[in-house]
């Protein structure tokens, strides 16, 4: 085992898999000697040099669309996004283009790329740099939606992603940078599409990721003090979704609570709670409940925290479940 932050196993990841295989490069911005906005590229610049890593100007839509065109040249590229938020400017290239490019070639073209980007509250960066965009974004079929919540998830999960044949958005969470944990030894992956069942329980289920899924465990442990044993589970991936595990673990309690960071209105959650109020009807013992973000702009102060659900709200929705 290895023990790492969770930005240092990002950066391992990569370091990792252009080692093993030279078409793999970054592009995005602030990415050579300042290693990243949040460091995640930190050392590669200094290993691999510039035709390996290289600086953009500022337009996401520009380098990302060029992140296209060399995926179908046979090069793996990983495009950084700053920030999430900065998804949108890269909306087309990624919605219109690299998932679509097999289907309209009728698979004369693959586009392996992945598209790397910091998202989520916690550091009091405004409401235009504190978005969580998995919402945004699953609504397009065919693209690989990654949410990882520990380092040993960050390293995994996106040696997967850069192996993918086709594009994958991988979203990192800013305010879990600095989360220590151990990684296994080795060439350690994680298959896209499975489910982590974090903590065993009978009472309830939570679905939870990245720094919601910390809010869940700590209300998992003072539920337990409680008599009310709470089962977690990190999906891991929005897309490929594991329902089957999210199916066996709801049967089993007969109630499910998913809390997310991005809001509630067109989030992932709904489509959670669609899906286990249509095949796990019969088991449950109480109506699917959901917590998210509040239908707001994120303050630029420490008011953000009030937006979102955290432990005692996750503690008042299984109290009121079990009731």
């Amino acid at each position: 085992m290895r023990r790492m932050s969770y930005c240092q196993a990002l950066i391992e990841a990569q370091k990792e898999e252009m080692l093993r295989d030279s078409n793999v490069l970054i592009i995005g911005e602030d990415i050579e000697t300042f290693g990243g906005c949040f460091g995640q590229t930190a050392g590669l610049f200094e290993k691999f040099g510039p035709e390996r890593v290289m600086n953009m100007p500022i337009s996401e839509s520009g380098y990302v669309g060029m992140c296209v065109g060399l995926a179908m040249m046979g090069k793996r590229p990983i495009a950084e996004l700053m920030f999430a938020d900065f998804g949108g400017y890269a909306f087309d290239s990624i919605a219109n283009q690299a998932v679509k490019m097999r289907y309209q070639s009728g698979g004369q073209w693959q586009v392996p790329m992945v598209i790397r980007a910091a998202q989520g509250a916690g550091v009091c960066a405004g409401e235009t740099h504190s978005q969580c965009i998995e919402g945004w974004f699953q609504n397009v079929p065919a693209l690989k939606i990654v949410v990882p919540s520990t380092p040993a998830d960050a390293l995994g999960l996106l040696k997967s992603a850069i192996r993918e044949d086709d594009p994958v958005l991988f979203l990192e969470h800013k305010a879990l940078m600095g989360l220590r944990g151990n990684v296994p030894d080795g060439d350690y992956t994680i298959p896209l599409g499975e489910a982590n069942l974090v903590r065993e329980g009978k009472d309830v289920t939570i679905i939870a990721y990245q720094v919601m899924l910390q809010h869940a465990l700590a209300a998992a442990s003072e539920l337990s003090k409680m008599g009310i044993e709470v089962e977690v589970i990190d999906p891991r991936t929005i897309w490929p979704f594991d329902y089957r595990k999210i199916a066996d673990s709801v049967s089993k309690t007969g109630r499910a609570l998913i809390v997310h960071e991005s809001p509630l209105r067109g989030g992932v959650g709904g489509e959670i709670a669609a899906f286990i109020s249509d095949k796990c009807f019969t088991s449950l013992k109480a109506p699917v409940k959901r917590l998210g973000a509040a239908d707001c702009f994120i303050p630029f102060n420490e008011a953000e925290l009030f937006c979102y659900p955290g432990k005692d709200k996750i503690i008042a929705a299984v109290k009121d479940m079990m009731a």
